[in-house]
């Protein structure tokens, strides 16, 4: 009795085995499916998606003391999943301009009229896209992932966007 217990358990590694290695390649096209279906709810939505971005930011009082008068964004998208949630999040390069706000302490300062380089965050929120208007300055979306490598993964490749 006990080598059909044996026999069993063999069994039902081979068969695990077996579905582990064939679900690979089933999840992997199931994932591609779902970056190209996310990848045209962007572009569709992104005038929006960049609105909302703007309005956000501009209100997040960051940096302090300056108010925010531009973003130009750039029209290559760079896309990164996170992974352990697999969140989607897509990456876009930005240019900001600011002004010093009256009695913000940043009235003196030359540098406030430079331009900012930056990456605006925007990720898949219940299957949608959003924003918190998440900025990362001084680096472009291919360096903002490369710093946060340990949670997120380059997905797809940059792609122009076609507005």
């Amino acid at each position: 009795m006990s080598s059909w217990w044996i026999l069993a358990l063999i069994g039902l590694a081979v068969v695990a085995i077996a579905v582990g290695l064939a679900w690979r390649p089933v999840r992997r096209r199931l994932l591609e499916r779902q970056l190209r279906q996310a990848r045209r709810d962007f572009h569709r939505h992104r005038e929006h998606l960049e609105a909302r971005f703007m309005r956000l930011a501009g209100s997040s009082g960051k940096p302090r003391g300056l108010e925010w008068v531009r973003c130009d964004f750039e029209d290559d998208v760079t896309y990164a999943r996170h992974r352990r949630s697999g969140e989607l999040s897509a990456f876009v390069a930005v240019t900001i301009g600011f002004e010093a706000i009256e009695g913000g302490g940043m009235e003196e300062v030359e540098a406030v009229s430079n331009l900012r380089a930056a990456t605006a965050v925007f990720r898949v929120e219940r299957g949608a896209w959003a924003t918190d208007g998440r900025t990362l300055f001084n680096l472009n979306p291919a360096e903002a992932i490369a710093y946060y490598q340990d949670n997120l993964e380059l997905v797809g490749q940059e792609v122009a966007a076609q507005r």
